[in-house]
């Protein structure tokens, strides 16, 4: 184990051991900020999963994808629009975008598509791999997807066409991708090691990006899921199973056109600290750098959805573009705002705490919402406080 914790945040420390003695995490690492301040900034194991003879170590800089907390990552875009009055979040979408009105749409507003509550999670005829990656055939097909309920009546987990529908919005109200948007106005300024879209420099560097498990193990560690949520996923017509499929089959993570490309609902990589980082200066002053203000923190971790959800099935909580704390994520607390990735990633704030948390691995499990390694670290988190 590599890195530091200030004195008090011992319990994160001897609970990140516990990871790779007692739950199977091969390459990880923490970061944990207080009121701007990094107070944890741990590392370990190898930079790639298969630790092989050989492998090299994980570093400081070490980056990986995160999956769906990228998610977590590109809602502070159109949040930062909102905040600048470039984006009216309870404007129709197709007053930015046009094209998205057919099929009954023009009643989705801007916060529906943050707030999961657009009524596309599925598309008809699942995207291609190769046409996934085509900046333009995502939003092309949810623009031509007609909803699977009524806009803004209920919610459900958009999975995969969060980002297209996210992207799109930005591109039309700024010119850029959410990718290239973050680059120049968050990461830039932040200093934060955080990409959509991995440049080819930084792919190039040795040790930068490390590769994950793909597929997910068999024997992956994760909590006994209900019998409803089983049969949602066994059954291939079901919203659980359209949601996750509408890319079939699925990229390989480790693949650099994947890693290159922009999708703002699951292939952000980062490094723990940049995951941290952001959410630090979401709530805060870091090193002068401040992105959202009071009031939109408070559109952040405002709830907007509630009560089963009907792509996960279980009981989920949304802000405007963030999972709330609740039985499906814990978070640090009641005000807590962030996101999870499928497979462990999870980053988030929590405002009355001034705590700001990133925790990144290589060892992709099958858990959706609630690792039990990230939760060990947030349980850490809260002995420490």
């Amino acid at each position: 184990m590599n890195g530091t914790v200030a004195e008090g945040f011992e319990p994160v420390r001897d609970a990140f051991v516990r990871n790779f003695e007692t739950l199977g995490d091969r390459g990880a690492a923490i970061a944990v900020y207080r009121d701007g301040r990094k107070v944890v900034d741990l590392w370990a194991g190898t930079k790639d999963v298969d630790g092989t003879a050989g492998s090299e170590p994980w570093q400081r800089g070490t980056a990986q994808i995160v999956r769906s907390a990228t998610k977590g990552v590109a809602a502070a875009v159109p949040l930062l629009l909102a905040q600048r009055g470039q984006l009216d979040l309870d404007a129709p979408v197709a007053a930015y975008w046009p094209e998205f009105k057919a099929h009954g749409k023009e009643r989705v507003l801007v916060r529906h598509v943050l707030n999961h509550r657009a009524g596309l999670p599925v598309l008809d005829r699942p995207l291609t791999p190769e046409e996934a990656l085509d900046p333009r055939r995502g939003p092309e097909a949810v623009a031509a997807q007609a909803p699977v309920w009524e806009p803004g009546t209920d919610h459900g987990y958009h999975a995969l066409t969060y980002g297209w529908l996210l992207d799109e919005l930005v591109r039309r109200v700024t010119g850029r991708g959410t990718g290239e948007w973050i680059a120049a106005e968050i990461a830039g300024p932040l200093g934060a090691e955080l990409w959509l879209g991995l440049p080819e420099a930084e792919a190039c560097r040795t040790g930068r990006v490390g590769r994950v498990e793909t597929p997910e193990p068999e024997n992956a560690l994760r909590a006994r899921p209900k019998r409803s949520v089983t049969e949602a996923y066994a059954d291939p017509d079901s919203l659980t199973n359209r949601a996750f499929g509408a890319i079939t089959p699925f990229p390989d993570q480790n693949d650099p056109a994947y890693r290159a490309s922009a999708l703002p609902a699951t292939n952000g990589i980062t490094t723990a600290d940049g995951l941290a980082r952001l959410y630090a200066a979401l709530i805060g002053e870091v090193d002068g750098v401040r992105l959202f203000t009071p009031e939109t923190v408070g559109l952040a971790r405002a709830e907007e959805s509630a009560g089963p959800d009907r792509v996960l099935v279980i009981s989920t909580r949304f802000g405007l573009g963030y999972m709330l704390h609740g039985s499906a994520s814990p978070f640090l607390g009641p005000g807590s705002f962030g996101h999870p990735g499928r497979g462990g990633a999870l980053g988030f704030a929590d405002p009355e705490t001034g705590i700001a948390f990133g925790y990144v691995t290589n060892g992709l499990r099958k858990t959706v919402t609630a690792d039990p390694r990230a939760q060990a670290l947030v349980r850490a988190v809260r002995a420490a406080l």
